[in-house]
């Protein structure tokens, strides 16, 4: 079976909040996916439609798929680095603010 892929790697969006979205999605037919995605009003949604997107691309460009029949195979998300960095607060103390980073693997093949 062909399998299209699409990666989006250090995504500035924290990982638990992408899987929440990611979760909706998850084994869905493409265009009942996109439909989600755009009526979704979370951040990591036009994000995952970005991904989403591409890997419909990959699918019908490099693999000839038909893009009517695809379906969501595989999607999940990984924890990239963190970025830290730092506050003053109150007494002359720092405290650290982590930046979560994403990294999203999204899998499409014909059903």
């Amino acid at each position: 079976m062909q399998q299209a892929k699409a990666f989006a790697n250090h995504v500035r969006i924290a990982p638990r909040k992408a899987k929440l979205v990611v979760d909706l999605i998850r084994g869905k037919q493409v265009g009942d996916a996109i439909a989600i995605l755009r009526h979704t009003p979370k951040s990591a949604s036009p994000i995952v439609e970005k991904l989403l997107n591409s890997a419909i691309a990959n699918a019908e460009h490099n693999y000839q798929l038909d893009v009517n029949k695809l379906v969501i195979t595989q999607i999940f998300v990984n924890q990239g680095p963190t970025m830290k960095r730092f506050r003053p607060r109150a007494m002359g103390r720092a405290s650290r603010i982590n930046k979560r980073t994403s990294h999203i693997t999204l899998v499409v093949s014909e059903k």
